[in-house]
């Protein structure tokens, strides 16, 4: 594994780090920006090969990969008279910030990787879309629970959107609880059992043998409770609902990155 660089440590940055140290396992050396100084210095307490470096620029000078993960509206202040030789490799995390924009903000022939990591990459369990393909980008994010490189920013742009939806799933589970509670249970009980019935739910995923429809089938009967919300309250007018808020998104991402080749 090589040396490594992130710029930007926040939830993200921090995954990215707990998931290389993960188990104990041999790691590259990291080292981080100071920007996320709090997080930045309790990750280089807790893994020996942890480093903070004074500057951005001593980030990229000591690694032989830059994974940059600052908020998309930081970036040209963070980024801003980096010199980044061409034989690093520079993975963009950014949400909404495509491959064209930041080699102009960058001024590199460095190759360039799209990557979409989850905080579950910590405990080696998400799946991380690239693009474009890249053997040194892949290999990481295997090693970190799976690379899933696609063909074009486009597609790249229809994962982004669907990892729009996971605060909207936690919200769905604080009103199952929030339900409950006003019908007279504990909070605490509430929450406890709300989180073991999903949490099943999720280990179910774990069957690939089984469709997602299939998994739905499986786990209803006709006209019974499942059955029952399904029908009345996930009706095709909510579905539909769904699908427009998404392609909304996905309009505004693929705006996002047009609106900078003009």
């Amino acid at each position: 594994m090589k040396r490594i660089g992130i710029i930007g440590v926040g939830e993200i940055g921090r995954a990215i780090v707990d998931g290389l140290y993960y188990r104990g396992d041999d790691a590259p050396e990291v080292f981080l920006s100071p920007r996320g100084a709090r997080t930045a210095a309790e990750l280089s307490e807790h893994y020996e090969g942890v480093r903070v470096c004074p500057d951005n620029q001593a980030v990229v000078d000591r690694s032989e990969i830059v994974i940059i993960a600052v908020r998309r509206p930081d970036r040209h202040e963070a980024l801003a008279g980096l010199v980044v030789a061409d034989d690093k490799i520079v993975i963009n995390v950014m949400a909404g910030v495509g491959g064209d924009d930041l080699r102009r903000t960058l001024a590199t022939d460095a190759p360039l990787v799209r990557a979409i990591p989850l905080p579950a990459i910590r405990e080696r369990r998400s799946v991380t879309v690239t693009y474009p393909s890249h053997p040194v980008a892949d290999s990481l994010f295997e090693h970190l629970g799976g690379a899933l490189p696609v063909a074009d920013e486009a597609a790249f742009d229809v994962f982004s959107a669907l990892t729009g939806t996971l605060t909207t799933h936690y919200s769905y589970l604080a009103a199952l609880t929030s339900w409950a509670v006003g019908h007279g249970i504990a909070s605490d009980d509430a929450e406890s059992y709300v989180r073991s019935l999903f949490q099943g739910v999720g280990r179910a995923l774990n069957d690939e043998t089984r469709t997602l429809q299939q998994l739905a089938a499986n786990h209803e009967t006709p006209k019974g409770n499942n059955e029952r919300i399904r029908t009345t309250w996930f009706t095709r007018a909510n579905s539909e609902a769904l699908a427009q808020a998404l392609d909304d998104l996905l309009a505004g991402l693929r705006g996002q990155r047009g609106s900078v080749r003009r």
